[in-house]
């Protein structure tokens, strides 16, 4: 999954990633590469592991030590044993990660303007240019978080992440619960930040074929391993790859 347009080496490397929860192992072995600028969709069924996976890149996930092992490398710094807000937020003054929860959670008695001015920091991404991707919330801009509606808390969602200005953006179900028209204003979005923007992202999705048309490369994984990866191009082409994997309803 390596991009010949890269020399530098991965933003991020995960490498030999096992953990769990009690004595339950939920991801086992698990190791990949994301090069600068490029982009993975990480699909799989419920109970699969992918936002366990996403939580545990972030440092949220509440994790028995005895059941964690391998490593995590953002940037040549290996990011396993810091807190989640120094990967947010390195002290170096370095991009972190960017995190858009299935939760949104945003503030909800702060306005629009309040949420994304709670947590900017300097960088191409700023309040104006995320106004600019997400029309609807310069609109709503002095609505608080309770009175927009569950699109608009997510497209605010991403807009927090964005103006963290983060150097990895990490989407777990984004589209999920969204009526048709609001999919397609945030699928929009997503496509400007990861294919124009060239922002680094992995994005968790259920239904394949929403999200392997954004996205530089796939990963599947089953029972906390993966069991597929392959660029989204290849597998777009050929959705009966991930047949097995997949309800038929979701490679549809």
């Amino acid at each position: 999954m390596a991009d010949a347009r890269h020399d530098s080496g991965p933003l991020l490397r995960v490498d030999g990633l096992a953990c769990g929860h009690g004595h339950a192992l939920v991801l086992s072995d698990v190791s990949f590469e994301l090069q600068p600028g490029r982009s993975i969709a990480l699909l799989g069924r419920n109970g699969a592991g992918k936002t366990t996976l996403i939580d545990t890149l972030v440092g949220v996930a509440r994790l028995a030590p005895a059941r964690a092992a391998g490593r995590i490398v953002l940037g040549g710094r290996d990011i396993g044993v810091l807190p989640p807000y120094e990967r947010a937020a390195p002290r170096d003054g370095s991009g972190g990660i960017g995190w858009v929860p299935q939760e949104r959670n945003i503030f909800r008695s702060l306005s629009v303007e309040e949420n994304l001015d709670a947590v900017a920091r300097p960088g191409a991404w700023d309040i104006g240019r995320v106004y600019g991707l997400f029309p609807r919330l310069a609109e709503r801009r002095h609505h608080l978080g309770t009175q927009l509606s569950g699109g608009e808390q997510q497209m605010l969602a991403v807009a927090r992440a964005l103006v963290l200005n983060p150097r990895l953006l990490l989407l777990d179900e984004p589209l999920e619960g969204l009526a048709p028209i609001l999919v397609e204003e945030l699928l929009a979005a997503l496509r400007r930040i990861v294919r124009d923007e060239g922002m680094s992202a992995i994005v968790v999705e259920q239904h394949p074929a929403l999200v392997l048309g954004i996205t530089d490369d796939a990963l599947v994984l089953e029972r906390g391993r993966i069991a597929l990866a392959d660029t989204s191009a290849s597998l777009r082409a050929q959705p009966e790859r991930l047949e097995r994997f997949l309800s038929a309803t979701a490679v549809g």
